[in-house]
């Protein structure tokens, strides 16, 4: 949802999420749905941490690979992406049909993908992502760009075993078949608005404010609104929640999930701060994502400080200003000014700092850590042009892990809902039942996932909710 985060400022600020790739076009023509989106005319700006931001990496128009010294990287960071498009492309599709095994999804993607298909595949399924991009380029900065696709929300090495992170790279750039992150204009309060507005047109009834207690495996609901308990039953139930809440309403155990792992700071600023490096405009520096300390080798230590109980020095982070694609969201007033809006994504900022500890000390620790990240590299504080709020305090605005737990009930603070999976089955999955096929299955049949807790659910995307009303309409 978006809101008016900063008092007395007319802006409508979307206050934990922010860009949209994974949404098919499919559910929104399916559903009447009116939603806007605008793509953003960069791809993004890296700063040169080694050179404190005076010289940086530009990709889109007009790509600056030789001013980091990385000229002979940028035939391999395009083949890279244009491997990955072998994927993604026909991976794409499938996220809105009956589950494929993995080797069924190996075939498919072979079969269409042409000349590399097969390699690039293994690259992204079978081995760390950090081997395919430590070859495709060799600058620590490009491969830093390459890499943070795989840790948005995931906390993990680039090279770790298990390749969590590669599931996470993999919808990072599954959008579309092309990974295009875009901008809903209006906010990201327009999406759920219009998904709203779809849903009661037809026929849907939503009740907000209320706060369900319990679930029974039989398909009855007990919650509480308006002061009184009230239960109401019918032959499905379709869970948005996390399976680890969800366990809790049926009264069960609650499965293993991963801990959240990133921190957001939402600004209002009089004007984008000026940079160190002079060839470019703040608005291409910010019109795409703008990266902070995210090389290579600066991740992967992060994630080690991390895993010591520390908060990352510098804290990797990245940047996305929503007003310069879609002024939109401000007033004419602020339009008028030069005011934007911007939001800072820190990375490795692992649940378990917070769990344990102060929130508001833990809070005031992992703003500063971003604002310090963020000052490395331009030419003035960015406390120099935050705006002030009607009672003259600084708008910056801090959400954690914690924040998310409490107020969205995301257990962990993990923001897909404690983990992503490979979109498709194990060659050995049953899937005998239309939600396993499906891949909305609990352990009860009258109950199902319906959001990022399913198996292609994540981000927001609508594909868990597509994929429940699948199963109950096969069933």
């Amino acid at each position: 949802m978006s809101a008016h985060a900063f008092d007395g400022v007319d802006a409508r600020l979307s206050r934990y999420s922010y860009l949209v790739s994974l949404l098919p076009r499919r559910i929104v023509d399916d559903l009447g749905a009116r939603i806007r989106l605008v793509k953003r005319r960069y791809s993004s700006y890296t700063p040169d941490p080694a050179t404190g931001g005076s010289t940086g990496l530009l990709v889109g128009p007009q790509s600056t690979f030789g001013a980091v010294g990385a000229a002979a990287d940028e035939a391999g960071f395009e083949d890279f992406y244009r491997r990955c498009r072998t994927v993604t492309e026909r991976l794409w599709p499938t996220l809105t049909a009956p589950l494929m095994t993995r080797e069924q999804a190996r075939g498919h993607v072979l079969a269409g993908g042409g000349e590399g298909a097969d390699d690039a595949w293994a690259a992204i399924t079978a081995t760390p992502i950090s081997e395919a991009i430590t070859a495709a380029v060799h600058s620590d900065l490009v491969r830093g760009v390459l890499a943070t696709d795989a840790l948005i929300g995931t906390f993990a090495r680039t090279d770790d075993p298990s390749l969590v992170q590669n599931i996470c790279f993999l919808y990072h750039l599954l959008g579309g078949g092309t990974g295009d992150w875009d901008v809903p204009v209006g906010g990201m309060g327009a999406v759920s608005g219009a998904l709203a507005a779809a849903a009661a047109g037809h026929g849907a009834e939503i009740t907000t404010g209320a706060e369900v207690t319990a679930i029974t495996p039989d398909g009855e609901v007990t919650y509480r609104a308006d002061g009184r308990e009230h239960r109401i039953g019918a032959r499905y139930v379709l869970a948005n929640v996390t399976p680890a809440v969800l366990a809790g309403l049926l009264g069960e155990p609650a499965p293993p999930s991963a801990p959240g792992s990133q921190v957001k700071v939402n600004l209002m600023l009089r004007r984008l701060p000026r940079l160190r490096d002079t060839t470019v405009t703040a608005e291409q520096a910010f019109g795409g994502t703008f990266h902070v300390n995210e090389t290579l080798s600066q991740l992967d230590a992060a994630h080690d400080r991390a895993t010591a109980g520390e908060v990352p020095n510098p804290l990797p982070c990245e940047i996305y200003c929503h007003s310069l694609t879609d002024p939109s969201i401000l007033s004419d007033e602020l339009r008028a000014s030069g005011a934007q809006t911007l939001t800072v994504f820190g990375l490795h900022t692992p649940h378990s700092l917070l769990a344990h500890g102060d929130d508001e000390r833990m809070r005031n620790t992992l703003t500063s850590a971003v604002l310090t990240s963020l000052n490395s590299v331009l030419a003035e504080p960015i406390h120099d042009v935050v705006l002030e709020d009607a009672a003259g305090r600084l708008c910056i605005e801090t959400k954690t892990t914690a924040d998310l737990e409490r107020s969205l009930n995301m257990t962990g603070g993990h923001i897909f809902h404690g983990g992503l999976q490979w979109p498709f089955a194990e060659d050995d999955d049953p899937l005998d039942t239309p939600a396993r096929r499906w891949g909305v299955a609990t352990g009860h049949p009258r109950i199902l996932l319906c959001g990022s807790g399913s198996r292609r659910g994540g981000a927001v995307s609508g594909i868990g909710g597509h994929n429940a009303a699948m199963a109950v309409l096969a069933g």
